[in-house]
């Protein structure tokens, strides 16, 4: 069922808002049962291609050679649906367990990837305007009460990045140590008392990771983050990078390979997440679209707007959010991107503000009211 955002966006509160898969991940701990994992697609990921408006009069004109036939969808209703990549992820939905929100962006209206992730990461009004990022305060808000907050990546994202301290692990390629060698370098820290500490939550670190923390299975990655979260003594907020949405050249099958393990990852999140999966709520977003039209390519360039998803079994789903601009040439942004009717820091703050009881005003910049959204999250 699709609902016009105008209906959907209510009670206006007084708060402030501001090519491989390659996925990295990091945790934090917060109190509370709800589990939270915040999905970056780094490389700006096609809305349209995605959440496919197939209803929309000029999608096929508008989109040319990309427009993808209805009969190759997965129907969502009489306007949208899902790249057939998405098999689990539609399956979610029709167990209302995902949603989408469409013409979706931040803030940031240019087209670099570094202002644009910068501004989604920090939650600022604009690049570089704040040093921090807005799960760090998240976590600065919530002291955690469970596992210390961890980077799974060799460097911490900046979402994390902050006053709130967050311990990293990175998998290495490298072949694995014994356990003779492992002991041995015990043994050489055991006097030492700063070594020895830190020597000792690296290895509770990696125990926790088991033996498929490398590599870039994406199965294999939606089982380890289940790991992480599922325990009743783990965190509770996550975040996956991903890689390799940049689709400047050969658009279709890249994009193809990319939701295909996106939803590899969010299945085996769901399964590997067992009975807590029904407090769990996903979030997938990216820093800006991509052009309406294809390039001479194959591929689109940077736009504005996108679609975001939200999977979980604490997803009130089976539905998509969308204040649909249209894709009728008047109707483009600067006439050539998908024209943004929601606010990403607005989705974001209405998901933390219902699942943790946060201010978004304290997450993000407030430079206008956030809009509250009703219906996102089981109560």
């Amino acid at each position: 069922m699709t609902y016009s955002r105008r209906h959907a966006l209510r009670n206006i509160a007084a708060v402030g808002a501001g090519a491989l898969f390659c996925p990295r991940i990091a945790f934090a701990a917060v109190p509370g049962d709800r589990r939270f994992v915040f999905v970056i697609q780094r490389g700006a990921a096609d809305g349209l291609n995605i959440v496919v408006p197939h209803g929309d009069p000029g999608y096929a004109a508008a989109r040319g050679a990309l427009a993808i036939d209805p009969a190759n969808m997965i129907k969502l209703d009489g306007m949208f649906g899902l790249h057939s990549a998405l098999k689990e992820t539609g399956r979610m939905y029709a167990d209302g367990q995902a949603l989408a929100l469409h013409a979706v962006a931040s803030s940031y209206r240019e087209r670099s990837h570094f202002d644009g992730q910068n501004v989604l990461e920090t939650g600022g009004n604009r690049p570089y305007a704040i040093k921090d990022g807005w799960m760090n305060r998240l976590v600065s808000l919530m002291p955690g009460t469970h596992a210390e907050p961890i980077a799974f990546a060799p460097i911490v994202p900046l979402a994390l990045r902050g006053a709130a301290p967050v311990t990293s692990y990175a998998s290495s390629s490298l072949p694995r140590a014994t356990d003779d060698l492992m002991a041995r370098v015990e043994g050489l820290y055991a006097s030492d008392a700063a070594l020895h500490a830190l020597w000792s939550a690296a290895m509770a670190t990696r125990a926790q990771a088991g033996e498929d923390a490398g590599g870039q299975d994406p199965a294999a990655l939606g089982r380890l983050v289940a790991g992480f979260l599922a325990r009743p003594d783990g965190p509770r907020v996550a975040m996956i990078e991903t890689g390799g949405w940049d689709t400047h050249s050969g658009q279709g099958g890249r994009m193809a390979t990319q939701l295909k393990r996106l939803d590899a990852m969010l299945a085996a999140l769901r399964d590997g997440m067992g009975t807590v999966w029904s407090k769990t709520i996903v979030l997938v977003a990216t820093e800006f679209g991509r052009t309406v039209a294809a390039n001479g390519t194959g591929g689109t360039d940077h736009g504005t707007a996108s679609a975001t998803l939200l999977v979980g079994g604490a997803v009130q789903g089976r539905k998509v959010l969308a204040d649909w601009p249209g894709l009728s040439p008047g109707a483009l942004h600067e006439g050539r991107d998908l024209r943004p009717t929601m606010s990403l820091e607005v989705v974001i703050g209405n998901v933390l503000a219902q699942s943790y009881g946060i201010d978004p005003g304290k997450l993000f910049s407030a430079t206008k009211p956030i809009e509250h959204i009703g219906g996102l999250l089981r109560s």
